[in-house]
């Protein structure tokens, strides 16, 4: 049977200021995880789920990302000759893990408008959105119990963590059907509220960067309008989709680093070099070693 959804769209058409001067020249989506840069994970959890088909939403500067997934037969004739079996497998292997679209943004214009821009090439089908700054783990992947629970109940699919009241204003939040709580962590959506203050918060269930969409809402961003930045914020649109359909809300089940901040980026790496076989046991060693109230000369 082939998967329901087929395709993922990847906005990554952000200018990453937070990790400046590092993403003057680089992509910020191109920072290393240990040794694979952060949308490579976002890329093979959409693989893990069943998607085939990925559109990168990018802007100026951003070729890094299209000639890290594009084949480099230079790099590949160098391994092979030198007998680098294990290197050129892995490079390889991220040539060909997918079939790969890209479309320009333009101007960084919210991601409301980065999912709009792609509406031609996804068509009239569901397809997923994953903001590559959430490396989630988790099994089964974040992205398939999305899928999951849109093929169970047929309408857009949101994913939200629980999150203190003190950062609630960093994210979109949701407001429940209290008579609708399916159950499972898996909820009907009664409204949906971007960036509220702190006490004006109707939940403390955020929106986190994955969603599974109906192209019904292309019409419904296109008639969203420019928030005060001037930018078409998703949450507006998908409220604006609530008013003729059903929306729900499912509670992923994993680890989610936020990397789109300095401190969130640096947990991750520690995070994923601590589950690597190879790194584990002496980078525990190391971290245990350091004597954090030293003064820096004397580590």
């Amino acid at each position: 049977m082939a998967p329901i959804v087929r395709k993922a769209v990847f906005p990554a058409a952000g200018l990453g200021t937070r990790f400046l001067p590092a993403t003057k020249a680089q992509p910020k989506e191109m920072l290393p995880l240990v040794d694979k840069p952060i949308i490579q994970y976002g890329i093979e959890e959409a693989v893990s789920s069943g998607v085939d088909n990925i559109i990168l939403v990018t802007g100026r500067g951003k070729n890094a990302i299209e000639d890290h997934f594009d084949v480099s037969m230079e790099l590949e004739t160098f391994l092979e000759a030198r007998g680098k079996r294990d290197q050129l497998d892995e490079v390889r292997k991220i040539s060909n893990l997918i079939n790969f679209a890209y479309v320009r943004q333009g101007e960084p214009l919210g991601l409301g408008h980065a999912v709009l821009v792609t509406r031609v090439l996804v068509g009239e089908e569901p397809f997923a959105v994953i903001l590559g700054d959430d490396v989630i783990d988790a099994n089964p992947p974040a992205i398939k119990q999305l899928v999951d629970v849109f093929e169970r109940y047929g309408g857009p699919v949101l994913a939200v963590e629980r999150v203190p009241r003190d950062q609630i204003s960093n994210y979109g939040v949701i407001a429940i059907e209290p008579t609708a709580h399916i159950g499972d962590g898996i909820y009907q959506v009664r409204d949906l509220v971007e960036k509220p203050a702190r006490e004006d918060a109707p939940s403390d269930l955020a929106i986190i960067g994955r969603y599974v969409l109906t192209p019904d809402i292309f019409p419904a961003l296109a008639a969203t309008k420019s928030d005060g930045t001037g930018e078409i914020q998703l949450t507006n649109g998908l409220r604006e989709l609530l008013r003729s359909r059903p929306i729900y809300a499912c509670e992923v089940k994993g680890v989610r680093h936020d990397t789109g901040n300095k401190l969130g980026y640096l947990k991750a790496v520690v995070y994923f070099a601590l589950r690597r076989p190879d790194l584990a046991d002496q980078f525990a060693t190391y971290l245990a070693s350091l004597d954090l109230h030293a003064p820096a000369g004397k580590r």
